[in-house]
């Protein structure tokens, strides 16, 4: 995929205005892990654009950023999956649903409970609205 545009993502529609802070919540805890860490990679992210909303895959959104991206098929299911999990779930409706048909297996994807974020180093590849900065604490200047 070297063009992106709003044909190729997924868009949804939210059930009431607010809980576009519970799907950014959720997707915040739904990613790829590395274990002996306790850190999860967010995979998902939710874009609202003219006023339509968006799962999009962090690879996509350096791709709308015109940055060069290797955006894969395993990249899309596992989007898919996400969306769908979402559905299932009841915090989403999709627009259309043929864009989400191929998806990756469950096991490809954790999804960390509310209860377990505390315990786990929750990381985005992708900052929506923000350059990225690192969060060392430590050597932030007094003021």
């Amino acid at each position: 995929m070297s063009e992106w545009n709003v044909e190729n993502m997924v868009e949804i529609k939210l059930k009431q205005p607010d809980d576009f802070l519970k799907v950014r919540e959720t997707l915040s805890r739904i990613g790829i892990a590395s274990k002996k860490d306790k850190k999860l990679y967010q995979s998902c992210h939710i874009l609202h654009k003219q006023g339509r909303y968006f799962i999009v895959h962090f690879k996509e959104l350096f791709g709308l950023d015109g940055k060069k991206t290797n955006f894969s098929d395993e990249d899309i299911q596992r989007r898919n999956t996400i969306v769908k999990l979402l559905i299932d779930w009841g915090l989403v409706e999709i627009v259309d649903v043929t864009r989400i048909e191929k998806q990756a297996p469950l096991s490809q994807i954790k999804v960390i409970s509310f209860k377990e974020k505390k315990d786990w180093i929750l990381e985005t590849k992708y900052n929506i609205g923000k350059k990225r900065q690192t969060e060392d604490v430590g050597n932030k200047p007094a003021n």
